[in-house]
């Protein structure tokens, strides 16, 4: 009788065929496997913590389209604490949507008839506590954005997409 794949001689036991790896070839596949995820892992981060970045830019530009509806409607933009009241009395801005950003409102010279500065500030906690170069964005009531590191350096072209 003959088995498929399978040399049989008279009298004698067949030999299976190998199958499989051997101890070896896994450990190199493994070996390899280690190398790419260990250079693959902290691209990954980056990339995740620039798309969390987003978080901030929207919120502070939601904020800017609700204050500019808040000075056409009373003539004065919103002070900070207006910022998390319901509309009319303010903004109806909590915190960033998300929540991987604190959410600041401060008036230009002591006064919100001449303007406000938005702030979205990274939580120390989570997901973008690790992320020095984009700690603190801005936006005021001029357009202008701005962004800082964690060491207080300015990080605008880096941050603001």
């Amino acid at each position: 009788m003959r088995v498929p794949g399978v040399w049989r001689r008279r009298g004698t036991r067949a030999a299976a065929p190998a199958g499989g790896f051997s101890l070896t070839e896994l450990l190199v596949a493994l070996a390899i496997l280690a190398l790419l995820a260990a250079a693959a892992v902290p691209l990954w981060q980056r990339q995740a913590e620039r798309a969390r970045r987003l978080d901030a830019t929207d919120a502070l530009l939601r904020i800017a389209v609700l204050q500019e509806r808040f000075h056409l409607e009373n003539g004065r933009y919103a002070n900070p604490g207006e910022l998390a009241a319901a509309p009319p009395g303010g903004l109806g801005v909590a915190a960033t949507e998300r929540g991987y950003y604190a959410l600041e409102l401060q008036a230009l010279a002591g006064d919100a008839d001449s303007g406000y500065r938005a702030l979205a500030v990274a939580q120390r906690e989570g997901a973008q506590a690790g992320d020095d170069q984009c700690r603190i964005f801005a936006l005021d009531s001029t357009g202008a954005r701005s962004a800082e590191t964690s060491e207080g350096e300015d990080s605008s072209e880096i941050c603001w997409p």
